[in-house]
């Protein structure tokens, strides 16, 4: 376990994101949960995995109904993150408890362990969300405050407004994987590790990319199918074959599990999705295991080299 940010909340080296769960239809009141979404809710906390994180916006609140039948099911603790959406018109600062109320309604608690402001989007400004953020932690509503998407400067506005309220910046949830690694070049790593703030990575397989179900001789079919085409596929090939040489070397380590493990040894959080029990499996491959440093070299070398 390791801390979330500068808090005594302690999360999984690993969390699981569920915003796919927005795709899946609710049952009719009193019937169970469907079954794929109980298998991975089981598989991700028996693996150990406790940080689970959701939206307001994911379903309009699907994501977070399903959540809330899952915890019904277990005695686990588990460590629940969810957003608030600054849509551009909430213009005032009552906005966000109000849509946290909504939140933690539908989740069926009487308080989150963090919450996060989603996009950085105008005309309502950082410091204002960040002063309703220090109004609901006073109310006992939210133990923990994140951000999400921000920038090194906004996440330093952010900061530096919670620190009046003595509140840490706990989070800041980003894209990051071995096929995006901007938050190194763009400054969010560095004033992360300065500030003490945790970085959640979202999109850690890249839509399912860097799973290895996908080549140059089997692209995907969907929404995905213009970039990630047969031309990205094949040139990215030289990525796959180190990743699927490093999970044989492991004890046959799925690939996913190999490019979530690059990740937990930047220090980050990686908050993979799951649709089904083998890819929560895979997922928790990721656990009780660690690339070495040269082999954390060689991704980083290839992965630069192939894009």
């Amino acid at each position: 376990m390791i801390s979330l940010g500068n808090t005594q909340i302690r999360i999984s080296e690993l969390g699981l994101g569920i915003m796919q769960w927005r795709d899946i239809n609710l049952p009719g009141l009193g019937n169970p949960i469907p079954k794929d979404v109980n298998d991975v809710f089981v598989t991700t906390l028996n693996a150990g995995i406790n940080f689970i994180d959701t939206a307001e916006i994911y379903g309009n609140g699907k994501s977070e109904n399903h959540l809330s039948r899952c915890l019904k099911e277990i005695s686990s603790d588990v460590v629940i993150a969810t957003k608030f959406m600054p849509f551009p018109w909430r213009l005032s600062k009552g906005e966000l408890k109000a849509a946290l109320k909504k939140s933690l309604h539908r989740i069926g608690v009487n308080h989150v362990d963090l919450y996060q402001i989603h996009w950085p989007f105008p005309p309502v400004s950082i410091k204002t969300w960040m002063d309703a953020m220090a109004d609901v932690v006073a109310d006992g509503l939210v133990k923990a405050v994140g951000v999400s998407n921000y920038s090194a400067s906004q996440m330093s506005v952010a900061f530096e407004r919670l620190a009046k309220y003595k509140i840490p910046l706990a989070s800041n949830q980003v894209k990051y994987n071995l096929l995006d690694r901007r938050p190194e070049s763009n400054g969010i790593l560095d004033i992360s590790r300065k500030m003490n703030v945790l970085i959640i990575a979202y999109s850690p397989l890249e839509k399912g990319i860097l799973t290895g179900k996908y080549t140059a001789e089997n692209i995907p079919t969907d929404f995905r199918a213009w970039r990630y085409n047969k031309n990205y596929l094949a040139k990215i090939s030289p990525l796959f074959e180190v990743i699927n040489d490093l999970g044989k070397a492991h004890g046959g380590k799925a690939p996913a599990s190999v490019a979530l493990n690059w990740l937990v040894s930047k220090g980050v959080v990686p908050i993979p999705g799951a649709r089904n029990q083998q890819q929560a499996e895979e997922n928790a491959g990721t656990m009780g295991w660690s690339l070495s440093p040269n082999e954390v070299e060689l991704l980083d070398r290839i992965s630069v080299q192939v894009k």
